[in-house]
């Protein structure tokens, strides 16, 4: 069987799974969503409503990073605290209370207003393998003529979307650990429209790089059927322009889909695009239609992070392009890192550098891959970038080997790259997006 017929036949296999998976609504993910606050003063009453993953706090888990409860140590605490009826759960929780108002603290014009926990809800059992809502009520009380208020979160706790309420031009902000700065009793403290607009940049961004795993690969398969600037233009333009479509849609709820039905479509698309790589030398005429179809299937993913974090009220348009620009910026990063990468074997390919030289550069780029992967601090990396270094590292050095085969087995300067760079870093990324694809629907 040929590498063709064995890809059509994966293909139509992919096909039939996506089909299927339109109807079914299984999901295996046990993500943490940031939490939630929201702040009501009035009349010197301090009323604070939090919203968050309670059994990972229970767990011990230090949310600092952490995107998946999977990756902890914890996860099997965590599982067993989901399976926890309400009462119970607010029990386990009442019994931390001295913890959390000692590391959540609350000032007023600089002085420390102790926090009581005044009420627990914690919602039904539901999917497990979902992150289940907890909302904690706190309150205090603030002297008259109090101007300035703040909030310290702590980083163990994940990150927190803070939302002053019933003032005008209230205070949003995101806190990963730390104070909150100062915040106006009397409001006034809201983001315009440039500001927002610019606070949203790095979070589009951060989606894509180091986040968006998935959009990382879907890109590079973009890159790796012909990497040139020309070929890549019309499938940006269409992966961009329909991503920005279901975006803007879903941010404004007038489109609602489905996590269950969203995540392993998107992990199909990249497999999709991964066996077109394969079985196509050159873009097809229909190729920018179906990458126009699956970038409204990444669009919907941006929008379930673009909620997660909330966007202002009445500034709904420049957080949102603040957003997409990010994303667009991240993408880019991605476009231009893999260029730098394989300049040089299609430079050799096109006879215009030495095969040794080639093979040379990429040797130590391998090695250097490889020794970064010992220096780096994983626990520190990790916090910093919410992965393992491994995840990034361990690609690119398997890359730049593919790459220096290529100059090593450079004969008569064209197929090199196609035989040992763009099919083998095709195949990788099919068989990655085909585990997250079992892994969202099955497990």
């Amino acid at each position: 069987m040929t590498i063709a017929t064995m890809a059509q036949l994966l293909r139509k296999s992919i096909m039939a799974l996506v089909a299927w998976v339109c109807f079914a609504q299984v999901v295996a993910a046990h993500e943490v969503l940031p939490s939630i606050g929201d702040l009501t003063i009035e009349d010197g009453s301090v009323v604070l409503d939090i919203t968050l993953n309670a059994e990972a706090i229970v767990a011990g888990v230090d949310l600092e990073g952490v995107e998946d409860t999977n990756d902890t140590i914890l996860s099997r605490e965590v599982d067993a605290l989901r399976l926890l009826g309400p009462e119970e759960m607010a029990q386990r929780i009442r019994e931390l209370t001295p913890f959390i108002v000692s590391v959540i603290e609350f000032y007023a014009d600089g002085q420390i207003a102790p926090l009581q926990l005044t009420g627990i809800d914690v919602s039904e059992i539901g999917d497990v393998a979902q992150s289940r809502e907890s909302r904690l009520t706190f309150e205090t009380s603030i002297l008259a003529g109090t101007d300035q208020v703040s909030l310290k979160w702590p980083s163990e706790f994940g990150m927190l979307v803070l939302r002053q309420q019933g003032v005008d031009a209230p205070y949003t902000g995101y806190l990963a650990g730390g104070s909150s700065g100062p915040i106006s009793v009397n409001g006034g403290e809201g983001l315009n429209v440039m500001d927002t607009f610019a606070q949203y940049i790095p979070v589009g961004f951060d989606h894509i790089l180091p986040k968006g795993l998935d959009h990382i690969l879907f890109v590079m398969g973009l890159f790796f059927l012909v990497p040139r600037l020309h070929a890549l233009l019309w499938q940006i333009t269409a992966f961009t322009l329909a991503h920005s479509i279901t975006l803007a849609l879903a941010a404004q709820g007038y489109i609602v889909v489905p996590g269950s039905i969203v995540e392993p479509l998107i992990a199909a698309s990249i497999v999709y695009v991964a066996i077109e790589n394969l079985t196509n030398e050159k873009i097809t005429k229909l190729r920018p239609v179906v990458i126009f179809g699956f970038g409204l299937l990444h669009g919907l993913g941006f929008a379930s992070v673009l909620n997660e974090f909330g966007l202002p009220q009445g500034l709904f348009v420049p957080a949102l392009i603040g957003f997409n620009i990010g994303v667009e910026v991240g993408q880019i990063a991605v476009l231009l890192g893999l260029f730098a990468l394989t300049a040089p074997i299609l430079l050799v390919e096109n006879g215009k550098a030495s095969a040794k030289t080639g093979f040379g550069l990429y040797l130590t780029t391998t090695l250097v891959l490889i020794a970064l992967r010992f220096v780096l601090d994983t626990q520190a990396f990790m916090k910093q970038i919410g992965t393992s270094p491994e995840v990034f590292l361990v690609p690119l050095a398997a890359l730049s080997g593919f790459c220096a085969l290529a100059c090593w087995f450079n004969q008569s300067g064209k197929g090199t790259y196609r035989r040992y760079v763009s099919a083998p870093a095709s195949i990788g990324i099919g068989l990655v997006g085909s585990f997250w694809f079992v892994e969202r629907v099955f497990l």
